[in-house]
């Protein structure tokens, strides 16, 4: 297992931040709320639509007099958990596109937290009757993707008879969706397990807790049957010396010796 430093991701996570922030901060400042102050980037399908968000992305919302400031403490602790489980994965050498998706995720977290705790304070723009204009802050919204408008059919459930758009989205919005379907996408290859390029060994491979031990009782038999090949190999060789020996001390060894003893004193 190899660490990775977190710091080049959170550093991903500073710059989309600030991106967001500025786009938001531009468009409160430069342009005018709704159709107005609407402008055309791509033909008529994509556009700069400034608006509100006073609840979740794409306009969600929850419906009751303290889902905002629940809402609004979720995302803290959404947040700091997203954080943790950066440093955490970073830590543990996970590989770095799950990584750069985390600090996605976690850029898109922080922006919209900051719209919601303090652009009711900074920019006055909590909704009519909040209970206190921190964290209750709208989210700025202003990409807009129109490919569709009209009324839903009256048989939908929850949104049957209503008049709806393709939603309108921010920056942080953004970072969030994209994170989470990279996840998604190379969800196999993120947890699937890790390559030698990320500094670790595919899981796929052996693992030293699958190995198989063997019984003492095969251990014993492998020595002895070791010990028992050992022991035929020695008499062999003794056998073959006591061979040569016997064929030196024969009678016909020891007569051709003395004739050729004669032949020498004739």
């Amino acid at each position: 297992m190899i660490k990775k430093s977190p710091l080049k991701f959170f550093l991903l996570t500073l710059i989309l931040i600030a991106i967001d922030q500025g786009v938001k901060l531009a468009v409160h400042f430069y342009m005018a709320p709704g159709f107005a102050g609407q402008i055309k980037l791509v033909g008529d399908w994509l556009k700069l639509h400034y608006v509100l968000n006073p609840g979740m992305a794409f306009g969600m919302q929850l419906g009751y007099e303290y889902g905002k400031l629940l809402l609004s403490v979720f995302r803290l602790f959404a947040m700091v958990g997203i954080g943790y489980y950066l440093v955490h994965l970073a830590h543990r050498g996970a590989p770095n596109g799950l990584l750069w998706a985390m600090a996605m995720i976690l850029a898109g977290a922080v922006g919209n937290v900051i719209d919601s705790t303090f652009y009711g304070v900074f920019l006055n723009n909590a909704p009519y009757g909040s209970p206190t204009p921190w964290f209750h802050g709208q989210v700025i919204d202003m990409v807009f993707i129109d490919v569709w408008e009209g009324f839903i059919p009256e048989w939908v459930p929850v949104w049957g008879g209503q008049y709806y758009s393709t939603p309108i989205f921010n920056i942080a919005d953004s970072c969030i969706f994209i994170g989470v379907c990279l996840i998604l996408l190379f969800q196999r290859r993120f947890f699937g397990g890790h390559t030698i390029e990320d500094g670790l060994l595919p899981i796929s491979g052996p693992d030293a807790t699958q190995a198989e031990v063997l019984p003492m009782s095969e251990l014993a038999d492998d020595e002895q049957h070791e010990h028992q090949s050992n022991d035929v190999d020695e008499p062999s060789a003794a056998t073959d010396k006591e061979d040569e020996l016997k064929a030196s001390a024969s009678p016909e060894s020891s007569e051709s010796v003395i004739s050729e003893e004669q032949k020498d004193r004739d």
